[in-house]
């Protein structure tokens, strides 16, 4: 597949050539050296071995394209690297080398090691996207628009809400991506460090420790709850920016225009239609959050795993795992460029606040008439007052004064203000408040 123009756009850039090819072996030998380390300081290598295989192996231009095709017959990329690392080693280092590790060792904790400062960026852009809501939320706490409910006007809400809501969103995946452990894996060939007895709990302790990961409490290789724990923590994190993709895009529409993406020489043209601005990042995080589900359903189904290694349910989760969090950090490259510089129109918001005559305000107006004329009535009533000020285009509350049913038997003054949007934003100003003490709090 043509990856660089129809996968890789929706990934962060910097992220793919941190995750290379090149990038995982390097992480197999870190896990291979760091090994050999901890057991040689625990008299399980000869003194200074561990030295000269870092020395070697760290001078050894492994064949990539060697190991990539090796795992046709070993089923993983472990075999053949380890093939490759005790052959570039003196025979008296070669026994040394992997020892008492199995191949679901290397790959799972390479994959740890991979993702670890996958986690620390995601965790960066998150933080950007939560600086810049807050700014957006600052500015417009009190900017009424139309809250709508079934793609539909229901009743008015501030903009300043909007953003909260987006911004809790991104912060609770945030903490829950943030509480992710990434253990390091170590058992041998079932599990068990067969041949080294109590002393294996030891190494992969020390294993741990010594190359920044978490300390399990067993050996993991069919116990895929860390792999869940992440898959699902990403998912979340994708549907948090999905949210925020989707509701942009439908405010930028042409009969709606309330906001639009930052502008960019370029960004969004059409490639045949010159009046265009399409929501291109949007689209992009769209996509990309579409992906991360499917592969989260990869990774969901792969949890039960049989026995002491899995029969292909462990194979089909290097890629989902990977991809996810390449995808997310695209999109959340995205989703920060959007907020920091989201182009927002309060003159488009009143104007369709404006669009129904004012019907939007039908239920405050029901209310007031409700106690005078009774519940049905007063339904009705407010209705037909802006349907009139929709037809004719004049003012909810000139409509509502004329209604002859209404006529000289409500208050001026209380008409004017329950026909008033802005009059009726219940909490929104006090949650926006709310929103941003819980967000500067993390």
């Amino acid at each position: 597949m043509p990856a660089s123009l129809l996968q890789h756009p929706f990934m962060s850039q910097t992220a793919l050539a941190e995750t290379d090819s090149e990038s995982m072996v390097q992480a197999m030998l870190t896990f291979e050296l760091g090994l050999a380390e901890v057991q040689e300081a625990r008299g399980a290598v000869p003194a200074g071995a561990s030295r000269q295989m870092r020395d070697i192996l760290a001078a050894h231009a492994f064949d990539v394209e060697a190991i990539a095709a090796g795992i046709a017959s070993g089923g993983n990329a472990a075999i053949p690297f380890v093939k490759q690392g005790r052959a570039a080693l003196p025979d008296e280092l070669k026994r040394y080398f992997h020892q008492g590790a199995t191949s679901q060792d290397v790959v799972d904790s390479a994959l740890m090691l991979l993702l670890k400062p996958r986690l620390a960026a995601l965790d960066l852009l998150l933080v950007r996207c939560r600086i810049a809501a807050i700014t957006l939320m600052e500015a417009h706490a009190g900017t009424a628009m139309v809250g709508r409910t079934l793609m539909q006007q229901a009743l008015p809400i501030t903009f300043g809400v909007k953003v909260a809501h987006w911004a809790i969103g991104l912060e609770q995946a945030r903490r829950r991506l943030a509480c992710v452990e990434l253990p390091v894996q170590f058992g041998g060939a079932v599990g068990v460090h067969s041949g080294w007895d109590d002393a294996g709990l030891d190494f992969m302790d020390a294993l741990a420790e010594r190359l920044g990961l978490s300390t399990p409490v067993l050996p993991w290789h069919t116990d895929r709850q860390p792999v869940h724990a992440l898959g699902t923590a990403l998912d979340a994190a994708a549907g948090a920016v999905e949210k925020l993709a989707l509701d942009v895009s439908l405010l930028t529409q042409t009969e709606v225009g309330e906001v639009a993406e930052p502008s960019a020489p370029g960004m969004g043209e059409s490639s045949s239609m010159p009046h265009k601005r399409n929501p291109v990042r949007c689209a992009l995080i769209r996509g990309a959050a579409r992906q991360v589900h499917g592969h989260a359903s990869v990774l969901l189904n792969a949890a039960a795993q049989p026995l002491e290694r899995g029969l292909g349910e462990w194979h089909a989760e290097w890629g989902p795992l990977v991809d996810s969090a390449l995808l997310l950090e695209g999109a959340l490259e995205q989703a920060a460029a959007l907020l920091e510089g989201l182009e927002v129109h309060p003159e488009a918001m009143r104007r369709n606040l404006a669009a129904t005559g004012g019907g939007i305000m039908a239920e405050p107006v029901a209310k007031l008439l409700a106690p005078p004329l009774g519940t049905d009535a007063a339904k009705r009533i407010s209705a037909e007052a802006a349907e009139t000020a929709r037809r004719q285009g004049t003012p909810y509350a000139e409509a509502l004064n004329e209604h002859p049913e209404v006529q000289g038997r409500l208050d001026a003054e209380a008409v004017a203000q329950a026909t008033d949007p802005a009059l009726y934003l219940g909490s929104s100003q006090r949650q926006v408040q709310r929103a941003k003490a819980w967000l500067n709090a993390g």
